[in-house]
């Protein structure tokens, strides 16, 4: 029974999705006026690992996450850039997609932009107007948040400390305003600026309204899951609750996920003091695969610290993890495997995927399932050194490690183009190299092998090879 914690109320619930055997659900995605950061990359990671732990327990997981293509940041950095908008949002969404793939990041089953949704959005403002929810104000439209019985019951923000934060600001925006918390939902075009023709007069999206929109297009009225950064719970969520729910007249989401900050050598990151670090300079230092990770074995709603140091140790317990695989694989290739039962093994390995299972059933509990996997993996390293394996444990090992791997965003298999015909043409010249006691073309091979991150290790079932680092 799958448990999430609900920052609705506060606690963990029992996860009963609204169709049987099916999930919708609703992440908010990034701003694209520039390269995502780790910060970004830390959301659509665990959410991402979210979803394939659901898909791996047997549900149908429909899965949306937006684009904000219409916002201030990204008329600003089009400003400074001499392109358009929507060049800079098409730029930046090309760059968001080449970082999520090197994370293994599944693509979500649609990702709607702002810009391809307003007449969707205008007529969602419109239903506002008509019930009473929002005004028009000189080509402006504000949403009434006092009006909405429920506004604050998410992130707990009461009405009278926003109304004292609110009403000292001042500008001609407060003063067209009824009520100083109230929000914009269409914003009136500035000279310069890109905007669409609407019944308030040209202008633009308000960023809240989008999600609305968008949520509620793709995957209906009441969505299960609606998730993203612990910064978005308030102004964002609140306001699309609010939004929503006036117009709807029902929940809008049964379950609100949001996942924790990624501090920078535990300093919070900041454009001010320079440590922002976008995830396109990082994957030119560390391998892609050891950044997702990094990210996917925390448990989501926990802060994460990025460090060297945190990256080296995700990087050394990949490698266990891998070479344990690899080796694994190895032994079942040689062949003379017996056949017969696998029965006490095949116990064993199904009281891991239990255990693994009841530590993600807790709310994601990533970082208790992989310590199970480290388990998993000692027990595979004893299994495949004894001289008990059987062919049917050796295979189901290999499917359990690598099935649980995946729900991680780690494919196990990814290497195994390098087994091809020059490196085992290479490794048996080098055998027989030592044979003839030709020391110096076997150390020689050797030496071009490591070159190529593949490193050789002598087994009692003979030569075995496995992807790794020339510095280890």
């Amino acid at each position: 029974m799958i448990q999430v914690y609900n920052t609705l109320t506060r606690q963990k619930e029992k996860f009963e999705p609204l169709e049987e055997g099916k999930v919708k659900m609703y992440v908010c995605g990034p701003t694209v006026y520039n390269y995502i950061h780790i910060g970004n990359a830390r959301s659509t990671v665990a959410f991402d690992t979210v979803r394939r732990y659901l898909s791996y327990r047997g549900f149908d997981v429909h899965y949306v996450s937006n684009f904000t293509d219409v916002d201030d940041k990204i008329i600003k950095a089009a400003n400074e850039l001499g392109q358009t908008a929507p060049e800079v949002a098409d730029r930046f969404i090309q760059a968001f997609y080449e970082d999520t793939e090197a994370l293994d990041v599944q693509p979500a089953d649609h990702a709607p932009r702002v810009m391809d949704n307003i007449p969707d959005i205008i007529a969602f403002v419109e239903a506002l107007i008509e019930k009473g929810f929002a005004y028009e104000v000189n080509g402006d439209v504000y949403y009434r948040a006092r009006k909405f019985e429920g506004y604050g019951k998410l992130s707990r923000v009461s009405l009278d400390e926003l109304e004292l934060g609110a009403s000292n600001r001042t500008g001609e925006e407060a003063e067209k305003k009824e009520d100083p918390i109230d929000f914009a939902l269409w914003k009136a075009a500035k000279e310069g600026e890109i905007s669409w023709d609407s019944p308030w007069g040209k202008g633009r999206p308000g960023w809240h309204i989008e999600c609305s929109v968008m949520a509620t297009k793709y995957l209906g009225e009441t969505i299960d899951i609606h998730a993203g950064g612990q910064d978005l719970t308030f102004p964002h969520h609140e306001n699309e609750i609010a939004q929503t729910e006036a117009k709807t007249d029902v929940p809008f989401a049964k379950y609100w996920m949001h996942n924790g900050f990624v501090t920078m050598n535990d300093e919070k990151m900041s454009k001010s003091i320079g440590n922002v670090v976008l995830v396109k300079d990082l994957r030119e230092q560390h391998d892609p695969k050891v950044l997702r990770f990094f990210m996917a074995t925390a448990h989501y709603r926990r802060p994460i610290n990025y460090s060297t140091a945190a990256l080296e140790e995700a990087r050394t317990n990949l490698n266990r993890i891998q070479t344990a695989y690899f080796n694994a694989a190895h032994r079942l290739g040689q062949g003379n495997v017996p056949h017969e039962s696998a029965e006490e093994t095949l116990a064993d390995l199904k009281a891991f995927e239990e255990a693994f299972i009841k530590q993600m059933d807790d709310d994601f509990q990533a970082q208790n399932g992989i310590t199970v996997i480290y388990d998993l993996v000692r027990y595979i390293n004893r299994y495949v050194e004894s001289e008990s394996v059987t062919q049917e444990g050796l295979e189901r090992s290999l499917s359990l490690l690598k099935d649980l791997m995946a729900v991680f965003g780690i494919d196990l298999t990814l290497d195994n183009d390098l087994l091809d015909e020059e490196i085992d043409a290479l490794i048996q010249e080098r055998e027989e190299a030592r044979k003839e006691k030709n020391f110096a073309r076997a150390d020689e091979i050797r030496d071009q092998l490591r070159e190529e991150n593949i490193l050789l290790e002598d087994t009692p079932q003979g030569i075995r090879w496995r992807r790794g680092s020339a510095n280890e």
